[in-house]
């Protein structure tokens, strides 16, 4: 489970192919789609790729509520926030988990991208400059499962799903926006637009995970969440011994 290496956009995160792996004049680098679009947030980053003991690992987590995992996964996130220290202002900066609706969280017991939030903050460097906000955004109504989602049909599921609670809270604020994993980006986008529109002045996006193109191929190395994954927990042993021997700690 190492940290995410080689030419990456500065934006969204995404793997840049060599043909797009410059710097731009304004010292930023850009995969296809940042160069097309506007991102809603400042900026995206991410430890690890999705793939592997990471993914087995935020599944023990999310699907097995083997909390102890929510550690682990707190430090690398708080290894990735790190990137983030030099670009945020004086003030402290609100950092906000990505919500579950109120039935899937009373059905699993606890939001992941809180837990894992709440490690990071522990074991990071600065603490005091990072306030944990976990009620001010939160999700109006249930969403479809976005798996095998075209990317319009992504963006109309989540449209007017999120709200931020108390705007005046969060107005002329920079927010950090955590959750386990980033896929396409839609999820964060449509957070980072309604907090913007509440009034929010950066949104920076942090995430335990990410999916990530093949360099080869160009292609999506994106599986849907429950794929592979077995009820008797023997992907467990992909895990590396070091990780894997602090959960039972």
């Amino acid at each position: 489970m190492e940290p995410i290496q080689g030419s990456i956009c500065s934006i969204c995160g995404e793997r840049v192919l060599s043909s797009y792996a410059v710097w731009d004049d304004d010292g930023v680098r850009r995969c296809p789609v940042c160069r097309r679009i506007d991102r809603p947030f400042e900026r995206a980053v991410a430890y690890g790729s999705y793939d592997g003991g990471l993914r087995e690992l935020i599944h023990l987590l999310k699907f097995h509520g083997v909390r102890p995992a929510s550690d682990v996964l707190g430090r690398m996130l708080a290894e990735a926030i790190a990137q983030f220290e030099p670009l945020f202002g004086q003030e402290s900066v609100l950092v906000i988990p990505v919500p579950l609706y109120r039935g899937k969280r009373r059905q699993r017991g606890f939001n992941q991208a809180e837990m894992v939030a709440r490690a990071a903050i522990k074991g990071f460097a600065s603490r005091e400059r990072l306030q944990l906000a976990p009620d001010l955004l939160f999700r109006t109504r249930e969403t479809h499962s976005q798996i095998g989602l075209t990317s319009h049909q992504r963006r109309e599921n989540l449209r007017g799903a999120f709200s931020v609670a108390r705007a005046p809270e969060v107005t002329g604020r920079e927010v950090l926006l955590v959750d386990d994993v980033y896929t396409t980006g839609t999820t964060a986008s449509e957070c980072a637009r309604v907090l913007r529109r509440a009034g929010v002045a950066k949104v920076w996006v942090a995430t335990v995970a990410r999916t990530l193109k093949l360099a080869s191929k160009g292609q999506w190395f994106a599986l849907p969440e429950n794929q592979g994954f077995k009820d008797d927990l023997q992907t467990t042993e992909a895990l590396e011994p070091q990780h894997f021997g602090a959960l039972k700690s």
